[in-house]
């Protein structure tokens, strides 16, 4: 079985988004570069630093599935059916949509985080499957079910927002010291979980 990656681009102070779930400055350097890069989608490409390319292009590759939340489900209404990175989807949720006008695209609905990175391991096989910053990062945590932790870092301070490890109340959890990546107005730091 491959990887589960806790992954989001967070700021100084660790949020991933603001109280109204609003990036600000935190996906600048998406689109701050000369060096073209595209995720699942054909169509959105984003254009990062030369070291910020070669990091993603070592590691999103490698993804097969993601978890995400319903709350960032909703925020992106799914990447209108089309994953942001790797092939298919796993939605945590309670309530599934019963409209979504992409009922085939490869998105699953699942009620909880063990069931879903369950799921998303089972179809990732060999290759690594991502878990959104938050509140699923906190539970998944919790459960031992990390394995490696990536932190883009942007050099800006939020005061108060979505927290990348949500509401994490777990034991302290030692990580191996990081791989280093700097890229241009972020700083990519990949951590394994100690075991």
């Amino acid at each position: 079985m491959g990887n589960v990656i806790a992954s989001a681009v967070v700021s100084l102070d660790g949020f991933v988004a603001d109280t109204k779930d609003d990036v600000g400055p935190l996906f600048d350097w998406y689109g701050n570069g000369p060096v073209e890069v595209y995720g699942a989608d054909p169509g959105r490409p984003f254009m990062v630093s030369q070291a910020s390319a070669d990091y993603m292009n070592a590691t999103w590759p490698k993804i097969a599935a993601c978890v995400i939340g319903r709350r960032l489900f909703d925020i992106t209404n799914g990447w209108n059916g089309v994953p942001a990175v790797g092939e298919h989807v796993f939605v945590v949720t309670h309530t599934p949509p019963t409209d979504w006008p992409f009922p085939d695209a490869p998105f699953t609905f699942v009620s909880g985080i063990e069931d879903a990175i369950a799921q998303a391991r089972e179809f990732a096989g060999d290759r690594e499957v991502a878990v959104t910053g938050g509140n699923l990062t906190g539970q998944a945590l919790a459960a031992g079910l990390v394995d490696e932790i990536a932190y883009s870092l942007v050099p800006v301070v939020f005061g108060t927002g979505v927290p990348f490890f949500g509401d994490y109340t777990g034991g302290q959890v030692l990580l191996e010291d990081p791989e280093i990546v700097q890229g241009d107005r972020v700083t990519h730091l990949h951590y394994r979980v100690r075991r």
